[in-house]
């Protein structure tokens, strides 16, 4: 089991520490945020709920970013300042990444915000993280919201439908229409074409999945790192330079394991997939 650590006791910082103590995946759960006490008030209300919802994982919180030592994986998530309460992004995120590394060199780097995909490319980049140690779970969130969509075009059950999700929401979303399925029958059998077409109209506006959505994602990533689930993971990975080709960081369908990212490839896609995505890797 991952002793994990979660920097950001926003809404989002939560509800990752709550779904992770209620999936028992994780030997302990640590909040940090550097602002009061409300990580340790957050950590409190959660172990409070214990008894009654059935866990046992500990959770704690304090204000002091050395809290984060020792911890195997380390959780992005958001502030819980309420005047400035948003995903960790941007320069102040890079600045935060790099104060994380220097206390914890050796642990993966999940960055569990919608917002994120750019700390996750600036990480590795800027700051030298192996790719196989950094990546984002946001975009599984945005599969399953399209595989609800599915579900309800289908008058079918989410459960049933697999499907992935690859490029840089909102604007380059790639989804294989051609290779999703639907209780095993194709989607191109299973939905005509107005129903493809509505479905391809919906997928920007889901994007960005709500905290709920962005933390069952995160659980799922994490589980599959600890290897309690062999699923493939929807994830912004970022780009491994070492090919001499310069390209973005785009959500892949991805093998996680207790080294981080063991693999992350695109499907056989057709040529007007193939040319979406490589738009989306451009720099």
């Amino acid at each position: 089991m991952l002793d994990i650590a979660i920097v950001g006791a926003g809404e989002l910082g939560g509800a990752i520490a709550h779904a992770l103590a209620r999936s028992g995946i994780a030997s302990s759960v640590r909040l940090v945020d550097e602002t009061g006490q409300i990580a340790a008030g957050k950590a409190l209300d959660i172990m409070q709920a214990a008894p009654i919802q059935g866990f046992t994982t500990p959770v704690s919180g304090t204000n002091d970013l050395f809290g984060l030592a020792g911890a195997s994986l380390i959780v992005i998530a958001d502030r819980a300042d309420r005047a400035r309460d948003a995903e960790w992004q941007g320069d102040d995120g890079v600045l935060l990444m790099g104060r994380v590394r220097q206390l914890t060199r050796e642990s993966l780097i999940l960055c569990a915000g919608a917002a994120q995909r750019q700390l996750v490319e600036r990480g590795a980049r800027e700051l030298g993280v192996p790719w196989t140690s950094l990546f984002g779970s946001a975009p599984e969130a945005l599969a399953s919201a399209i595989r609800a969509c599915v579900a309800l075009e289908a008058n079918g059950s989410p459960k049933d439908v697999a499907l992935t999700v690859l490029g840089t929401p909102p604007g380059q979303i790639v989804v294989p229409w051609d290779q999703a399925t639907i209780g095993g029958l194709t989607l191109m059998r299973a939905l005509d074409e107005p129903a493809r077409r509505r479905l391809q109209a919906r997928l920007a506006p889901l994007w960005p999945p709500g905290p709920r959505a962005l933390a069952a994602a995160a659980v799922k990533a994490i589980g599959a790192v600890s290897g309690m689930s062999r699923q493939l993971v929807s994830c912004f990975v970022a780009p491994d330079d070492s090919s001499g080709r310069r390209t973005r960081t785009v959500a892949l369908p991805t093998r996680l394991e207790r080294s981080g990212v063991a693999a992350a490839e695109a499907p056989a896609l057709s040529a007007h997939d193939r040319v979406a995505l490589d738009n989306a890797m451009l720099l």
